[in-house]
């Protein structure tokens, strides 16, 4: 008989955070991908600065091209996919690997690691460090997702420490 193991429970949990991951990355693509309009709005405010209370002394970080907001906003779509596609193939990865040795399974960590990583770049990089650092989005009243990001990245990288422990035996 297969008993469920403690060891076995923290394999399975990897994959259970990463399956969570993906499909919030899944929901943010529908989503991007079915209002492509309300999603591009929101990155053309956040580069035009238009709602913020910026100085005219960092007015000239704004980018009023919708031509450049239409591509930003094709990169950040790019990234999700990247990092969803990524996470899912992480997830089915350690799956595939629960029963493996724990060298063949710590192994099949890379793809969960490159996914959460590209997560990482969006919402940190992209959004709390550019967004909020050079395009002030932390004081638009409408067009700001500070928050929204810094609460996935406040889930997304515990579970990247988490994965990438080598405590399985």
């Amino acid at each position: 008989m297969n008993t469920l193991t403690t060891d076995k429970l923290i394999r399975y949990s990897k994959v259970i955070l990463m399956a969570y991951i993906s499909f919030f990355g899944l929901l943010v693509m529908f989503q991007n991908f079915t209002d492509y309009q309300a999603n591009y709005n929101y990155v053309a405010h956040v580069l035009s600065m238009d709602t913020t209370n910026a100085s005219k002394n960092v007015m000239y970080r704004s980018i009023e091209s919708p031509m450049i907001h239409h591509r930003i906003y094709w990169f950040i779509l790019t990234m999700e996919v990247t990092y969803t596609v990524l996470c899912l193939i992480g997830a089915y990865q350690l799956y595939r690997h629960v029963d493996a040795s724990a060298e063949a399974f710590h192994e099949a960590k890379k793809y969960s690691i490159m996914g959460i990583l590209v997560a990482i770049f969006i919402y940190y990089v992209c959004l709390q460090t550019v967004g909020v650092e050079w395009f002030n989005m932390d004081t638009s009243q409408s067009w700001n997702a500070k928050d929204w990001s810094r609460h996935i990245v406040d889930f997304v990288f515990p579970v990247m420490i988490y994965i990438t422990l080598k405590v399985e035996r």
